[in-house]
């Protein structure tokens, strides 16, 4: 991999400092140019080079991802053009996505300089909102706006009609989302090796009440009724239109849209069932935390603590 460029997607809001300086120095060590959006070329050191967020995947043989679930979905999403393998580094919360903890880092890029990594491949939903088109790694989802009512729309697959909805919001995900905005609203847990959709309500009032699962080889048809309240359409948690009354969303489903770096796909699918289990506990993060074994809590804190100016 020696003389190939390496992508960063950072975190918009998180110190990511000693991430980006861990990859520079080994980045140098190896002879490899690192690259990262202009936007943030004053977050990271002189020797990374700047370049406009639409050329960024093309320019990469790799992306590295620094953050959390957000910034992998980003990234993904800024190589469906061209998929490129993304290596992600958790500076979040609870990721079900990114593998890399950043002690594990150096290693981590030992095996992705010597090509020692499998490739996950992951869906998308190719999207029609409105008229502009837009790509989801996890979810696209209309929902309600504050005190202004129901989403109300009708649903049709492959041109069939199957019924309405009236609920405070409307999931449709991928495997890879149904763990979260589809699983909060009480969707089904889908393989990651199933290809198909899942269209999910949340607090429904009306019409179809349950989730629906669809093949991979159907499209999807929203349309908002005349009754609607306003609704506000999210595309991977980030908000794409606000206060929509009319229209209609098409979706349709890509398999192999990005390529996710895997290191020890076992070890993260254990991790993943572990995370799953804690979510269904009635607990907050704090206590959670007196749950652990010492020693485990006092790294846990350790890795919490602000790097030293």
């Amino acid at each position: 991999m020696a003389g190939d460029v390496l992508g960063l997607v950072l975190h918009p809001t998180r110190d990511v400092s000693e991430v980006v300086g861990t990859i520079a120095d080994w980045a140098a060590r190896h002879r490899i140019t690192l690259a990262v959006r202009t936007e943030d070329r004053a977050r990271v050191p002189a020797s990374v080079e700047a370049v406009a967020a639409d050329e960024l995947a093309g320019r990469c043989a790799a992306l590295i991802s620094i953050g959390g679930d957000g910034t992998m979905l980003g990234a993904l999403r800024m190589a469906v053009r061209d998929p490129k393998p993304v290596l992600g580094v958790h500076l979040g919360r609870l990721g079900f996505l990114v593998e890399v903890e950043p002690p594990d880092l150096p290693r981590a890029l030992e095996r992705l300089v010597e090509h020692d990594f499998t490739i996950e491949s992951h869906a998308c939903l190719a999207c029609d909102v409105c008229g502009d088109d837009v790509v989801a790694f996890n979810d696209i989802a209309l929902v309600r706006q504050p005190g202004a009512g129901f989403v109300t729309a009708t649903l049709a697959v492959d041109g069939q009609r199957y019924g309405y909805y009236r609920c405070d919001a409307l999931v449709v995900s991928t495997p890879t989302g149904s763990t979260a905005y589809s699983y909060a609203a009480g969707g089904p847990l889908i393989s990651p090796a199933t290809e198909a959709m899942v269209v999910t309500p949340s607090a429904p009032m009306a019409g179809i009440s349950r989730s629906v699962l669809l093949s991979a080889h159907e499209t999807v048809h929203l349309e908002l009724r005349a009754d609607s309240a306003p609704v506000a359409v999210e595309m991977d948690g980030l908000l794409i239109r606000q206060a929509a009354t009319e229209g209609s969303v098409h979706i349709r489903y890509v398999k192999d849209a990005g390529r996710v770096v895997r290191l020890d796909p076992r070890r993260y699918q254990e991790r993943n069932q572990l995370k799953l289990s804690l979510l269904d506990l009635p607990l907050l993060p704090d206590q959670l935390r007196e749950l652990l074994p010492d020693g485990l809590r006092e790294q846990l804190n350790r890795r919490e603590l602000p790097p030293p100016r």
